[in-house]
């Protein structure tokens, strides 16, 4: 069942670096923000322009992977990590907020490529297999939730300088990656002709489908990221950095573990129970987090969100797969991530002020009535599937 073929094992790879790098950020960046900036309400800024840099370069990285290939798109993107990466350790020698605000949007674009990998998945497999090779490249997210959080906390005084040796290890993450990219075998760029054949954007959004595939991922992935972001900051009033770590660790374990049957799981009961069922687990998360602020309700409340957030986010993905035409993939997958990462963006920046003005509980409450706003759209889609 792993091996669907080998395109795919090497995508799950390539997701399992990535997002190795991208946990060790979202366990050490918003720390890094509030050690660099002279204000701290801005300590989230860095994360923030890192997902601003994904919600930008997701469209034109669509269009690039169009005219160069996946292959050709995802090499660029390990090329863009590793300077990225250059610029951050440079940062924390020079001890530059401004610096270290110029690294995180190159990581940022390298992500925007990589969320490509799970539609790339989509199309190498099999037909019958599309929900189960969506899913697997996703679970490649477990290797990161050891990895990520604990590269963070290791390398965090590896060097004379914190967290530079965090930098030299996500360095050698992307070269790993560039070198799965170099030996990977994926399907030539489409004939240009086949566009003449593609319905206008305006159409394909308009479906019903396309719009509650839309709305599930957005919201699954903005309500994670507010939340995820925010964790850090309020745990480190009362706990200590490796409690922060071992949290965040068990939180992308929660995001990635399930994706080994989350596909299975849509093949028997449908993507839209199955996004549901993701929206109640956010629920649940909310109310463990109003009962208490002990390290066991982050860790079990943050576990809840990554699972929350893996049923809704595969879920969204493969409702979207089922709207669009080869000859209209590129801008429509393009236009779902561009709102997608233009949520987290916003959520990533409001996290920290948020926190900051709020507290952690009237954080929790705000994305109540998102969730909700998903969770009716999904049902109703459910009730009258014709509509979509």
């Amino acid at each position: 069942m792993w091996f669907i073929n080998r395109a795919v094992f090497q995508l799950s790879l390539a997701q399992a670096l990535m997002m190795s790098v991208n946990t060790l950020l979202i366990t050490a960046s918003a720390i890094i923000g509030y050690q660099l900036a002279e204000d701290k309400a801005l300590a989230t800024a860095p994360l923030a322009l890192q997902f601003l840099a994904t919600m930008i370069g997701s469209v034109p990285a669509s269009f690039v992977m169009q005219r160069i290939g996946r292959k050709g798109g995802f090499l660029l993107a390990a090329l863009i990590g590793l300077a990225g990466s250059g610029l951050a350790m440079l940062a924390l020698v020079e001890q530059s907020f401004v610096l270290y605000c110029m690294a995180t949007p190159l990581f940022g674009l390298h992500t925007a490529f990589g969320n490509y990998f799970r539609f790339t998945a989509a199309e190498v497999a099999p037909p019958r297999q599309r929900d189960p090779a969506i899913s697997l490249v996703l679970a490649g997210g477990v290797v990161a939730a050891v990895i990520g959080p604990n590269l963070a906390s290791y390398s965090k005084t590896l060097l004379a300088t914190d967290f530079l040796g965090s930098f030299v290890a996500v360095a050698l993450l992307y070269g790993l990656n560039l070198v799965n990219f170099l030996t990977m075998t994926l399907p030539r760029p489409p004939n240009p002709s086949i566009s003449h054949n593609a319905r206008p954007l305006r159409v394909i959004i308009a479906q019903s489908s396309y719009l509650t595939a839309l709305l599930s991922a957005t919201v699954g992935y903005s309500v994670m990221s507010l939340l995820m972001t925010a964790t850090p900051l309020a745990m480190m009033q009362q706990h200590a950095f490796s409690d922060v770590a071992f949290v965040i660790e068990w939180h992308v374990l929660g995001m990635f573990a399930p994706s080994f049957f989350t596909g299975r799981l849509i093949q028997r009961f449908g993507a839209r129970r199955i996004v549901a069922t993701g929206a109640l687990a956010f629920i649940l998360c909310i109310a463990i987090n109003l009962s208490g602020t002990t390290v066991t309700h982050y860790w079990l409340a943050l576990v809840l969100l990554g699972v929350g957030w893996n049923f809704m986010f595969i879920g969204g993905t493969s409702l979207l797969t089922e709207t669009y035409t080869e000859a209209e993939k590129a801008k429509a997958q393009a236009f779902n991530d561009l709102v997608v990462f233009t949520s987290v963006t916003l959520a990533s920046l409001g996290a920290g002020a948020l926190q900051h003005a709020w507290g952690w509980q009237q954080v929790n409450l705000m994305v109540l009535p998102l969730i909700a706003l998903s969770l009716l759209a999904v049902l109703w889609l459910h009730r009258n599937p014709s509509a979509g």
